[in-house]
Parts: C-alpha cells; structure tokens; sequence
C-alpha cells in the first residue's frame, strides 16, 4: 500500500460546503497552521468568518470548480450532496479526500446497505421502490410499522415518511416528493421499523497509512429527527455491542480505502447492532469530541486528509453532554454563557428557522 504525501502546514485545504462543518473543520485547520479555501453556491454561510478564502460558485459550474482546483492543494467536503462530475472533476487535478468511492457508496441508500451486508453486518429489512405499487408491493414483504426514504439527499430526517399501515401508502410517497429527480436506479427505500433500545454512533479516523483512531460511541437521542444530543460514555447496552459495531466500521472504512473521519449510525437492539447509515465525514454526534476528547474530530480529519499521524481519542474528563441548539434555542445563549463548565458553540447563522442547527453547548463533567 503506497501511503500519500504529506501536505505540509501552509498549504490549503478546500472544502466543498460552507456550513457549520466547514466552519469547524476551517477552526481546526487553521490551529495546525493550514489555509481553508470554500467553494459554496451561497455568498455566504457560517464558514465565511474563519475561512482564509470563499468562492461562491455552484458545484456543477465548470469554471467555479476548475478555478477552485487550482488555489487547493487538497480537497474535502463537510456534506454529501455535492456534484459527483465536480468531485471526479477535482479528484484528477488535487488529492480528495475522503474519495469519490466513499462518497459514492455513502450518498445513496441501497450502496450502503448492500455493503454492510456482504461485510457481514445486520441492516433493517428493506426493499428498493421506484413507484407507489412496488411501495405496496415491499410493504407486503416487510410488514409495517415501516419507513420510506429517499435513496439521496436525506437529512435530519428529511427525505422521510413513517408508515404505521398500508393504508398510508400513498400519502407517504407523495409527502417524500417521489418521484424524485434521479437519473438512474430507484427513488426510495422502506425498510422495516426496527424495535430499539438506543440509537449510537460509531466515529472513526483513518490514515492514508491504514492507521485508525476511534473515539468512544456516544449514545444519541433525536427529537423531530434531529439529533437532540450525545452522550458520552453511553450505557451498558450500548457498550456491550460497541466492539461489533466498531469492526464493522473499520471493515467498512477499509474496503472503502477510506481517508478522514466516517461515521456509522447504529440502533441498539436484543440481537446487536444494527447498522442504519453511514456518513464520510465528521458528524454532529462527534461534535462533544471538540472539548471532550484530546483530539477532536475535526482536527483528525484534517491530520488524515493531510497525511498527518492521527491524534488520541481519550475523553478528556468522566463523562461528556453535546446538546445541538436547534431554532430559537440559541436564544438561551445568555444563560449558557454563565453556565459553568458549558461550552458554547454559535454557528453564525442570522436566522433561527424553526429545525435549523443553530449552534450547540458541551458539557464536560471531571
């Protein structure tokens, strides 16, 4: 295995995004001694303060991106919905990391799941739907209580319809917007509901050297399907099914020949893990590690897209609270700044829409 480059301190990362991920990747770059250059349709976004260059520019833009690959020496992404062609456009021209594999696999629905299966994980029962009979159809074959999902660009639970009785059927492919604009393959996915004890989360670091660092599973609670918060350590329940997960995961991010962090959302249930989806990136739920572990998230996926040795995961204190402040919770900024021991993070975004992450608060406990 031929190990990349380093990309010394100095250089510049790009980043496909300027949200809040950006933002904090664009923090922890800057702390290794690196520039941060975003590349985002929007004029501005809560990258825009700490980043050292912004170019507005859709991904799809041939001219924005090729202008864009040139000022880089190293290209990521904070999210999954990027132009796949820009990405294979700037995986010829600059290292990107995490790879195209990765982001292909991640970002649809049936990809994942076939993969986790054929490495032996347990995945929901589910079946591929291009149409309202085949709905009725797969319904029949897994049973309801059900879930419809678009197979791409679903997030916070977005892109989602429970289905309690087959009578819902129709309501729910109309509430998702199927048919949705995809090219090729199916526009969905339901999968059976799967009886739970507790949702976790699986968050790995892995070097262009094969080297991994994992952090401890943090046990998530989600309310309107957004993650509501993290807990670190989680409980025994979790615990006892974490080494299985974390193999999965390190399987996963090695076949995949991964680089940077990936995340693995699992459910807890009397049978072991049960994997629901992946993400190629840092993620919300590893958001606690910016205070609570030696090495953050961010800051280890900047030293393995960078070719950096990966940093220790230990918590830093007994246990570890991540709360998100979603809409008009961040009005409590006041009283979480004079907390003490909370760690307050404000993304920068002017408009507190009702479901939208606004920032969140860590609590570290010694």
């Amino acid at each position: 295995m031929s190990v990349p480059a380093v990309i010394p301190p100095g250089s510049t990362v790009g980043i496909l995004g300027g949200g809040q991920l950006g933002r904090m990747i664009a923090i922890a770059a800057a702390q290794l001694g690196y520039r941060t250059h975003i590349l985002a349709p929007e004029a501005t976004g809560p990258a825009t303060e700490v980043a050292a260059e912004w170019t507005q520019g859709r991904f799809d833009d041939p001219d924005a991106v090729r202008a864009f690959a040139a000022a880089v020496d190293v290209v990521t992404y904070e999210f999954e919905n990027v132009d796949p062609h820009a990405v294979a456009y700037l995986a010829g021209r600059v290292p990107v990391r995490p790879s195209t594999l990765s982001l292909d696999i991640s970002r649809y629905r049936p990809n994942e799941k076939t993969w986790v299966a054929e490495l032996g994980g347990r995945t929901a029962d589910w079946r591929p739907v291009d149409g309202l009979a085949a709905l009725e159809a797969a319904l029949a074959e897994v049973g309801t209580p059900a879930i419809l999902k678009t197979t791409l660009f679903g997030y916070d639970g977005k892109g989602q319809a429970r289905i309690d009785t087959p009578a819902e059927a129709a309501g729910a492919w109309r509430s998702i917007g199927a048919p949705s604009p995809i090219a090729a393959g199916v526009p969905a996915i339901v999968e059976a509901r799967v009886d739970f004890l507790a949702e976790f989360s699986v968050v790995l670091a892995r070097g262009g050297d094969g080297a991994t660092a994992v952090w401890d599973v943090a046990e998530n609670v989600h309310r309107d399907g957004i993650l509501h918060t993290s807990t670190v350590p989680a409980r025994a329940e979790i615990l006892a099914q974490a080494d299985e997960a974390v193999a999965l995961t390190r399987a996963l991010a090695e076949r995949l020949g991964h680089i940077g962090v990936m995340t693995a959302e699992f459910f807890a249930t009397a049978d072991g893990p049960v994997f629901n989806e992946m993400a190629p990136r840092v993620h919300n739920s590893g958001h606690w590690t910016i205070e609570g572990a030696e090495t953050s998230q961010f800051e280890n996926h900047l030293r393995a897209i960078c070719g950096l040795p990966l940093g220790p995961t230990a918590r830093t204190g007994a246990g570890v609270t991540m709360e998100n402040l979603v809409g008009a919770e961040a009005d409590r900024w006041p009283a979480l700044a004079a907390e003490t021991g909370a760690h307050v993070h404000l993304y920068g975004k002017r408009e507190g829409r009702p479901g939208r992450k606004m920032g969140h608060v860590t609590r570290v406990r010694r």
